[in-house]
């Protein structure tokens, strides 16, 4: 089984992204997909996705890449410890996705680039772009984003 673990605030802008995509997950449910809303502590909800028994964990947060507002990159995990990859959680990253890693076989981070990340904004219309064209890749079976270098 899959599983989709939203990271993110959703009052605080583009930083809403991941909690965007697990609604449009729970509206309407993809076949071989769970999903797991962590906010913005994340790690509370690793012993949830342990009794889901999940084969892989897609953990998608909005990450400054750098990059331009929307674009989404698969990171990876050597690139967790880069001081200039930013993200809003009370842990690393890091912290996360090495303990999802001791009973998961596959955990993947997707980020997302956002525009604006401040408390009572929306999501920029960038971030919703690209938060529908994930959908739109899980629903088609595509996982083949790039990774950010």
């Amino acid at each position: 089984m899959n599983v989709l673990l939203a990271v993110g605030n959703g009052m605080m802008g583009d930083d809403g992204a991941g909690v965007l995509l697990a609604q449009m997950l729970r509206d309407a449910p993809l076949d071989g997909w769970r999903v797991t809303v962590g906010g913005s502590a994340p790690e509370n909800v690793v012993h949830q996705i342990r009794a889901m028994d999940a084969s892989r964990v897609l953990v998608v947060d909005a990450a400054d890449m750098d990059l331009e507002p929307g674009a989404v990159r698969r990171i990876d995990a050597d690139k967790l410890d880069d001081p200039f990859l930013m993200t809003t959680h009370t842990l690393p990253l890091t912290f996360l996705i090495e303990s999802l890693r001791e009973f998961v076989p596959q955990v993947d981070l997707l980020g997302i680039q956002p525009n604006i990340v401040a408390f009572g904004f929306p999501l920029s219309e960038e971030v919703r772009r690209a938060v529908r064209q994930v959908y739109a890749d899980l629903k088609a079976g595509r996982m083949d984003w790039c990774t950010c270098n």
